[in-house]
């Protein structure tokens, strides 16, 4: 008994607060990026004079010298999430949309505008128009 119990509180769990299933493992593991999703409606956004895969692959870069921590690399899913630091774990979304051959849209979200602003103004200064 104590056992479907436990299973229950954890299925409950896995299956509350986000949308799916997978999307609930995720949470519990702590990589989900749903809330970076969510807060793109807040994004700060700029169009950049870069192809998609350029934008992409220099971000990175600019994250890694900042010292952010990558958690989620995808290009296929056009988007990378990010902790400020290895010590601050406030998740950033740095989501690209290809407009262009030479042009690149750019949104910046997170659930902490000070977070946002700073990793936007890094990133748009390096690859400003």
């Amino acid at each position: 008994m104590l056992k479907f119990i436990i299973c229950a509180l954890i299925f409950g769990i896995l299956t509350s607060g986000c949308a799916t299933l997978k999307e609930g493992a995720k949470c519990v593991a702590g990589v989900s990026t749903k809330i970076l999703e969510d807060n793109r409606k807040t994004a700060v956004t700029k169009t950049v004079n870069h192809d998609y895969f350029t934008a992409y692959t220099k971000s990175i870069e600019i994250l890694k010298r900042a010292g952010s921590y990558i958690y989620v690399q995808d290009i296929k899913k056009h988007m990378i999430a990010v902790y400020f630091s290895e010590s601050d774990t406030t998740p950033i979304g740095v989501f690209f949309k290809e407009i262009g051959a030479n042009t690149t849209e750019m949104q910046v979200s997170s659930p902490s505008s000070y977070a946002k602003e700073v990793i936007a103004g890094r990133l748009f200064s390096v690859l400003k128009n």
